[in-house]
């Protein structure tokens, strides 16, 4: 999520009131902009007074960065192995095109034409102005426990430096009597080894779960306890890499867009070439090529089975990050004629290409400890942070220069980590900024506020209860509420401010209106997709584990209460809405349901002809909408 300037200049309008009275906007060509900004300087100041990209490659970096997280590396390639191998990339890009994409665009279609964060951009519809504070409640809790994958792998990549990698070898202090010294040694057992049994010919995950690489993991990166019951005590190491991973947060959002503009070219690229080394290395070892048999050959029975469709869905919607916030966020920083559907398109599609790419550098590894350890592929493969901190290490036990390989690796999931944590981060400050616009020049010091005040709300992860914890929240918190989020997203667009009218605020911005493929989608496909996946999984919901540890019911309980604190906004802040609005109760939902007075384009030379365009067009019925929200209108033009 995973996770987050503009070459294109403003444009001034051609079209002015005709003799007919009607209101024009014909935007000037795309290829010949006048920059509003050059011969305005004060008007400049006023309307990109939040901030603005430098180069349009860095939103377009941040972006991406923030929907390319981790989980594309240790979810999406166990996802495809577990649901049909290649069979599984038709429906993840059937949903990957008709949700993910025009989700995308919506939310960066919102951002740029209001210019404001998440918390504010709800004026079109003030009744549902808590789905603001629903964001910003998401991207807090995200970012106060997602921060622990960051933790994680600076451990990793700190004891990747050592002479000898100690997740390579037993004898350490936190490994057991039944230690084994590597899968390999489990497919030769010259070694003297208590655990190994040399009358096996196959080997299972029971093995692996007494391998040196994942005690390391377990008994000392985590010092794991027995469960929530026991919370045990801050272990120092995490807790230092803690600070560090805190530091390194803020040291590149200190400055805002400023300082990510600049640090994404490094951590949203590094990752491209960093796989690309290891794919490389990756296909030259033994059984690599039955791991990408593995992961790829099809399974076209598996289309029959609606879990996979469901799963696929699921797996896009949380790879891209949309109703998470960060999305409106960074596209409120947008210059305000850029194309966002080309920039959706791109993002989405490269989130696509990760996911899948990063596929064959970890089957390709997972081939290669089968056939070491002379266990079967299933056994091997797992998903969440096993697969990245405890199977893909022990593939560098057996490569030359262990340490080379391993600093790669976990350099690359750093970057891939911080780049997701940008977006949700950039989210919080963003509201609190344009909450209280006196705080924009002190940056500096609410960066750093915010990074302290959940640097500290972190500490319970660092126990050796931590990981329990931490795959608890990850189970609950987002669940429900953002998918929720992203139907009244969508349905608020579409049916209550309206297809139409949306339509024309992006031509407003660009010059022409979306396509209608993605204004149907809006106004049908997208939130029956999205509301059927809500069913099904309140239906099919199961309790979290973790390791076959089963939680107490306190835990399951605390867990569901999470599930619904981000909800809380929606209902408080409608029922005070409703309240302070003067009339009778349905002169006030009509009210609310309209724009506020001061919604619309954050450039100042465009509002008053926009709310002139605004009060010119007609009222329709019901079946007028549908068309109009489908097909477009001629009215506002």
């Amino acid at each position: 999520m995973g996770g987050f300037k503009f070459d294109h200049l403003l444009k001034k309008r051609d079209g002015e009131k005709t003799e007919s009275n009607n209101v024009e906007y014909a935007p000037a060509p795309l290829e010949q902009p006048q920059d509003l900004g050059e011969s305005e300087e004060g008007s400049r100041g006023e309307d990109y007074a939040r901030g603005v990209w430098g180069r349009k490659m860095e939103f377009l970096l941040s972006v991406i960065g923030y929907s390319v997280g981790v989980g594309n590396l240790w979810r999406f390639p166990y996802l495809v192995m577990q649901n049909g191998g290649g069979a599984f990339l038709i429906p993840f890009f059937f949903f990957l095109i008709l949700c993910g994409v025009p989700l995308f665009y919506l939310e960066l279609c919102l951002g740029q034409f209001s210019g404001t964060s998440c918390l504010y951009v709800w004026k079109f519809c003030p009744l549902f102005k808590g789905i603001g504070y629903m964001m910003m409640a998401v991207s807090f809790i995200y970012c106060w426990y997602y921060i622990m994958v960051l933790v994680w792998v600076l451990v990793y990549l700190v004891n990747s430096f050592l002479p000898q990698l100690p997740w390579s070898a037993c004898g350490q202090a936190w490994n057991t009597d039944q230690c084994i010294e590597g899968l390999h040694s489990l497919g030769n057992c010259s070694k003297v080894n208590a655990a190994c049994n040399a009358s096996k010919a196959v080997y299972t995950a029971d093995d692996m779960a007494r391998t040196a690489s994942k005690e390391f993991w377990h008994n000392y990166v985590l010092h794991r306890t027995d469960g929530l019951e026991d919370l045990g005590t801050i272990q120092w190491h995490l807790a230092v890499a803690l600070v560090v991973a805190w530091l390194v947060i803020f040291l590149c959002l200190m400055k805002g867009i400023k300082s990510v503009g600049k640090v994404v070219y490094v951590t949203a690229l590094l990752p491209y070439v960093l796989l690309t080394v290891l794919l490389i290395k990756g296909l030259t070892l033994p059984g690599a090529k039955d791991g990408i048999i593995y992961y790829l050959k099809p399974d076209f029975s598996t289309l029959l089975d609606f879990g996979v469709w469901v799963t696929a869905a699921i797996q896009v919607f949380y790879s891209l990050g949309p109703a998470w916030g960060g999305l409106i966020t960074m596209a409120s920083y947008n210059k305000f004629n850029n194309n966002c559907l080309k920039d959706a398109l791109i993002c989405v599609m490269a989130d696509g290409f990760t996911s899948f790419f990063g596929g064959f550098v970890i089957f390709s590894a997972i081939g290669f400890i089968a056939k070491e350890a002379n266990m079967d592929i299933k056994d091997v493969a797992t998903s969440g942070p096993g697969l990245a901190l405890v199977i893909y290490p022990e593939a560098f036990t057996k490569l030359p220069v262990p340490q080379l390989w391993a600093v790669l690796f976990f350099v690359m999931l750093l970057s891939l980590g911080i780049d997701s944590q940008f977006g949700v981060f950039e989210t919080l400050s963003s509201g609190l900024m344009d909450t209280f616009p006196r705080l924009r020049k002190r940056k500096v010091l609410v960066t750093a506020c915010l990074c302290v005040v959940l640097m500290l709300l972190d500490l319970p992860y660092t126990t050796g209860a931590g990981i329990y914890l931490y795959q608890l929240v990850d189970w609950y918190f987002a669940a429900f509420c953002v998918l929720i989020i992203s139907f009244l997203e969508c349905f608020l667009i579409a049916w209550v401010y309206g297809a139409d009218r949306f339509s024309n605020d992006v031509k407003l911005m660009i010059g022409r209106t979306p396509p209608r493929f993605i204004r149907f989608c809006w106004c049908f496909i997208t939130p029956a997709m999205l509301l059927t996946i809500f069913l099904i999984m309140c239906f099919q919901y199961e309790p979290p584990a973790y390791d076959n540890y089963e939680y107490p019911m306190f835990a399951k309980v605390c867990g569901n209460i999470l599930a619904m604190v981000p909800v809380i906004p929606l209902p408080v802040v409608m029922i005070y809405q409703i309240w302070r609005t003067p009339g009778s109760l349905y002169e006030r939902f009509v009210y609310l349901l309209k724009p506020s007075p001061d919604w619309g384009p954050h450039i100042s030379g465009l509002k008053a002809e926009y709310l002139e365009m605004e009060d010119k067009a007609p009222p329709r019925g019901v079946l007028d909408a549908v068309r109009h929200n489908l097909l477009g209108s001629s009215d506002y033009s």
